[in-house]
């Protein structure tokens, strides 16, 4: 057993409400945490409880900074910290979040989200590939934003596919641009979250930030900007060699998807598969993998994925 002492008011924070805090971090070690006063004791495995010890003493540090943390924020460094015992809660909170544009602080909920922010870091091209809800899109763009306010780049190109999902966007009212918006709408609700509707209005208006559909990137070269290509896996073969060849210098892409969502018509080759398959052993190409443990949407999101790939497992037709 092992006793630690943080400040009455620090120990208010750190347990939560209803200790929902403290017995969340007990149910991811080996531990079991009490409180008596302003003391901690701490009993359970060994390893675990090192794990714990770190945990509390960064915490007590960071509180002494006068840092605050909410319930939610703390579980979700706890549980990376869990899945990689190398993290510390410092880590978290002094270097995984940043504040793209002032407006919203920004912080991986999993580790492969803090792996996919730091190989975008890292690398001029990064493929983003798991199921929906794990905030490959999200992220990227909150990347792309904090460049491009850093000036690491002077535009962000946001692109996908006009691919149908089972709708017909030839039948909607309106001109091409009115057919496309809704299209591209998660694309245009990721960059009102991160930032102020006035500074993305203007930036929009004078081509800082591009959102078009992936047909209107043939032809030219993106040079100097920040390159998303979303849902790629409804581009064709053709589409993302396209897609891939438009990288200029001074430029960083990021290509998102989620093959278990193909819309492509049957019988025709996902370009996402291919890169995936004809760029792998090149090292300065990162692929970073989410699964149904990454999604971060209302926690039934995780149970539906879940249910729905055993489904595909379980009825997947006979290879040929």
């Amino acid at each position: 057993m092992r006793k630690l002492e943080l400040p009455t008011q620090g120990l208010n924070t750190l347990f939560g409400v209803q200790d929902q805090n403290i017995k969340y971090l007990e149910s991811l070690l080996d531990v079991n945490i009490g409180a008596r006063g302003n003391e901690l004791l701490i009993d359970g495995d060994e390893r675990d409880i090192a794990t714990v010890e770190h945990i509390l003493k960064d915490f007590g540090d960071l509180f002494d900074e006068g840092n605050t943390f909410t319930d939610k924020e703390l579980k979700d460094a706890f549980k990376q910290i869990a899945d990689d015992r190398a993290y510390s809660l410092k880590d978290h909170f002094q270097k995984a979040r940043f504040n793209p544009s002032g407006k919203k602080t920004v912080a991986p909920k999993t580790a492969n989200q803090r792996k996919y922010l730091d190989a975008i870091a890292a690398n001029d091209l990064v493929f983003g590939i798991g199921v929906a809800g794990t905030g490959k899109s999200f992220l990227a763009v909150a990347m792309a934003v904090d460049a491009l306010f850093k000036k690491q780049v002077s535009r962000i190109i946001l692109t996908r596919p006009a691919v149908e999902a089972g709708e017909r966007l030839g039948f909607l009212p309106g001109d091409l641009q009115d057919k496309v918006d809704p299209y591209l709408r998660p694309l245009y609700d990721a960059l009102f979250d991160l930032v102020d509707a006035e500074k993305v209005t203007k930036m929009l208006e004078k081509r800082i930030i591009e959102i078009a559909p992936l047909a209107f990137m043939r032809g030219r070269t993106l040079s100097d900007a920040f390159i998303i290509l979303d849902e790629a896996q409804n581009t064709t073969s053709e589409q993302m060699k396209m897609f891939l060849t438009r990288i200029g210098f001074g430029s960083k892409a990021v290509v998102t998807g989620d093959k278990t969502q193909i819309d492509l018509p049957r019988g025709q080759k996902s370009g996402l598969k291919e890169a995936e398959r004809v760029l792998a052993d090149i090292d300065a190409i990162e692929f970073v993998y989410f699964s149904e443990k990454d999604v971060v949407r209302h926690k039934l999101v995780q149970m539906i994925v879940k249910a729905y790939e055993k489904d595909s497992e379980g009825t997947a037709a006979p290879s040929e």
